[in-house]
């Protein structure tokens, strides 16, 4: 063994018990392997920060902006709103359903996409249910991974072996050869999860203590006096009011009633001021009972049930905030009336906090004062306005709803069109699959999916970092020779002690190499040593393949073993330990579920 694999293997395990630790951060440690390795002449500058370029920082990158205009649209909140509807809020169900689904997907595109597709979706359904994210993203990072076994094209190291037979002038594997053994070790993930690992996943609140302070629409409508003066109000074909538009009614001044918004067609729309009413709308209104009452007996309205999935719609269609008047506002002194505040605005005013207790009455006639702060309702396109900076008011915050909410809406249909252009690029290898990621990125920003603020924002840097950081630490493993040491020695030692024997061991090499460095990587230099040692002890290679392929996959272990641990590490909130606990007995039930399965469905 030379100095130089002994400096690299020296290295290897400082870093990870540095990511044991937890006292150093994990990108920290990344960074500080480049430039260990750089600063060693072990690797020139252009291999050290060539992670930085690899393809696989760039297709994570490109699904962070993929997953966003998924969130942006409303696509990921109404899948998560059908498994609402399926599992409900229990816990156990929606870990089931999200594992199954994850890996049904996983099984067709890059697991690594699947799982950024579904952080927004997990991320929602959580906070309705009342659920730390933690017990459910790690989950699925699990399911993505065993989710890759089920098919030819579910993962890179199952498409390494099948060349490899071809190489070997032999069949290769057939898209559904991995689906038994895949299956087998869904069912067992599943099962553990359920009886096990779940009770040493962590239970841990993420975000910022600002947004954990963050009122609910519910307790914003309770602070403002308003959560029983929400009205749905329907105009009566011989309604007066059909054919006015919202200013010409003259509600607020008539009537002390505000309108929300209106609802025509099954869809929720802003109430502006030129808004036309027709018969047939729903008028979203808050107001008094009895003003409410003289309202519907004058102007022919009839009341329709208001339940309260009515305020999270509320929060899906229009936008809402919380300002406060600022010191030198124009507003001081004058009523939300006298300013024609709907009209300047395109909001409306719910109700006016003053010293912390809600003004009652006919707020709209009394005079503001410095220190007022307004619950505001209307358009995105205006609440984004006001966000960006206004000398009457500040935005304090918005509901905590408003995570959930998908500003537009409106390119749902550009986001699902370009999800489903990426999937099949990447199914049928018609580009690779940076390519097909990239472009579908880009599309998400020009078709106006997501915002270039946005896109930016969403990206993970901790992620993308830790990521290039590590890859530079499989270049030195190979051009040292460290795996092909170890791989070496591991064949020629458990040769003797027959085929299931040898079995064992290159799963653990495999999946063990897979915890640190790529594991298409690791499965590109263990499969030829596999197909040569199955040769030596005169057995068929397909079963002794089939096993490094499905170990390659069981990246479990460490938050660096796959793209989707990394992905899940900072919205889960997980530690390095976190991933150990849970990933290790996984990994030793999957390898005895494949030393147990494989030569069942491939004789030696």
């Amino acid at each position: 063994m030379s100095g130089d694999t002994l400096f690299v293997f020296g290295l290897l395990l400082v870093t990870v018990l540095l990511f044991v630790s937890d006292r150093v951060r994990l990108d920290v440690v990344a960074l500080a392997v480049i430039l260990v390795l750089m600063l060693s002449g072990l690797l020139t500058p252009a291999e050290s920060l060539a992670g930085f370029g690899d393809p696989v920082v760039l297709l994570l990158a490109g699904l962070f902006v993929v997953g966003e205009g998924l969130y942006r649209t409303g696509i990921a909140f109404a899948v998560g709103d059908w498994l609402m509807r399926v599992a409900g809020t229990s816990e156990l169900r929606l870990l089931v359903m999200l594992m199954l689904v994850v890996a049904g997907l996983s099984a067709f595109m890059s697991s690594t996409g699947a799982v950024a597709i579904f952080i927004p979706i997990v991320l929602s359904l959580a906070a309705r249910a009342g659920i730390s994210p933690s017990r459910l993203l790690l989950p699925i990072a699990l399911a993505s991974l065993i989710g890759g076994m089920l098919t030819l094209i579910g993962t890179p190291p199952n498409l390494v072996v099948s060349i490899q037979l071809e190489r070997e002038g032999l069949a290769p594997f057939g898209f559904f050869s991995f689906t038994p053994i895949g299956a087998l070790v869904l069912m067992a993930g599943i099962g553990y999860m359920l009886l096990v690992g779940r009770h040493l996943l962590p239970n841990r609140v993420t975000g910022n203590k600002r947004r954990r302070a963050r009122r609910s629409l519910v307790e914003l409508a309770e602070a403002y006096g308003i959560r029983g003066q929400l009205r749905r109000l329907r105009l009566g074909s011989d309604s007066p009011l059909s054919g006015h538009s919202v200013e010409q009614a003259m509600l607020l001044t008539r009537y002390q009633a505000m309108v929300v918004g209106i609802e025509r067609d099954g869809l929720l729309a802003p109430a502006l001021s030129n808004t036309r009413l027709n018969a047939g709308d729903v008028l979203l209104v808050v107001g008094a009972d009895t003003a409410l009452t003289t309202l519907c007996k004058r102007e022919k309205l009839t009341e329709v049930p208001l339940r309260d999935y009515h305020f999270r719609t509320v929060t899906k269609e229009l936008g809402l905030a919380e300002v406060l008047l600022t010191p030198n506002s124009d507003l001081i002194g004058h009523s939300l009336i006298e300013v024609n505040f709907r009209e300047h605005h395109d909001l409306t005013v719910l109700g006016v906090l003053r010293m912390g207790k809600p003004l009652e009455g006919e707020f709209a006639r009394i005079p503001l004062a410095f220190g007022d702060s307004l619950l505001v309702a209307g358009g995105w396109k205006d609440i984004s306005r006001i966000q960006e900076g206004h000398d009457d008011f500040l935005v304090l915050s918005l509901p905590r709803e408003m995570d959930e909410i998908a500003p537009n809406r409106g390119k749902a249909r550009h986001a699902l069109l370009i999800l489903a252009v990426m999937l099949l690029l990447m199914t049928f290898n018609l580009v690779p699959g940076v390519t097909a990621v990239l472009l579908a990125a880009l599309a998400m920003v020009v078709t106006g999916c997501v915002s270039m603020n946005n896109a930016y924002h969403s990206l993970n840097a901790q992620s993308l970092v830790l990521i290039a950081g590590m890859l530079p630490m499989a270049t030195a493993l190979e051009k040292t020779g460290g795996i092909d040491l170890v791989a070496g020695g591991l064949v020629s030692g458990l040769g003797d002690f027959g085929p299931f024997a040898l079995m064992a061991g290159l799963f653990v090499l495999t999946s063990v190499f897979s915890q640190f460095i790529s594991n298409t990587a690791t499965t590109v230099l263990v499969a030829p040593v596999a197909v040569a040692a199955a040769a030596e002890l005169g057995v068929s290679p397909y079963p002794i393949l089939m096993t490094v392929a499905i170990a390659a996959s069981t990246a479990f272990a460490t938050p660096v073993a796959s793209p989707v641990n990394t992905l899940v590490l900072g919205p889960g909130g997980y530690r390095f330990n976190d991933f150990v606990k849970v990933g290790v007995p996984l990994q030793v039930l999957a390898m005895a579920v494949t030393l147990l399965a494989v030569p069942a469905l491939f004789p030696l």
